[in-house]
């Protein structure tokens, strides 16, 4: 009787290995393409398909982007901007009553599955969680320990400190975009939109944008800067 059961134990790991590396093995936008993705994981619901070889239409980013905002469970909050890159759709939200921006998501260009933000919105921003929507309505942390020491002015010019060290070649646009933790700034090639660089309000920190790819425009009613 030892024995089989000494099997039968060795059998059960065995096959929770083999499942373990076939899930490891499963490229991620692979699951959340099929919808197991809770949006309480920071993974919308929307919209979600087979990629069709094709980017999805903008009406539709901007329906997706609306339904996720809005699962939220805030009526003061609001889409500010939505980016098309090669990579993915980029979507800002903000508090209507104070013009604040509030939290940042992306969007895949295929299948319009939806996710938080990598890098700042994840790790910097102090008062809306990261994890995204919730069955029980918005995540927002205690306090946002407002309002932030470094100036908007004075993270410009670390911005641009930056970028002049890095011999990337590109410029800072002087409007931000100030979220709760931190300042996003649009980064300029030869005066044209590339990319993104936030600011760390607190500790000054420089964290940029390297996933996004190419940007190819902007979707509904463009740049408001």
């Amino acid at each position: 009787m030892y024995e089989k059961r000494r099997w039968f134990g060795a059998l059960l790991i065995a096959v929770a290995a083999i499942l373990g590396i076939a899930f490891v093995a499963t490229p991620l936008h692979a699951w959340y393409r099929g919808g197991v993705m809770a949006p309480g994981c920071g993974y919308g619901m929307w919209d979600y398909g087979p990629p069709s070889g094709e980017a999805i239409s903008h009406d539709r980013v901007e329906g997706i982007a609306k339904r996720y905002t809005a699962s939220y469970g805030n009526l003061d909050l609001e889409i500010a901007e939505i980016m098309e890159f090669d990579n993915h759709f980029y979507v800002q939200a903000r508090e209507k009553s104070t013009g604040r921006y509030a939290f940042e998501f992306l969007i895949d260009r295929f299948n319009g599955g939806t996710h938080s933000e990598p890098g700042p919105n994840m790790m910097w921003n102090r008062k809306y969680e990261h994890m995204g929507p919730s069955m029980m309505g918005l995540r927002q942390r205690p306090t946002s320990l407002d309002p932030m020491p470094i100036t908007a002015e004075a993270a410009f010019a670390r911005a641009q400190e930056y970028l002049d060290h890095s011999a990337l070649g590109l410029t800072v646009d002087k409007e931000e975009d100030a979220f709760y933790g931190y300042y996003t700034f649009h980064t300029l090639r030869s005066g044209d939109l590339v990319g993104m660089l936030p600011v760390n309000g607190y500790t000054g920190e420089v964290w940029i944008h390297s996933w996004h790819g190419e940007f190819l425009g902007f979707v509904g009613g463009g740049h408001e800067h």
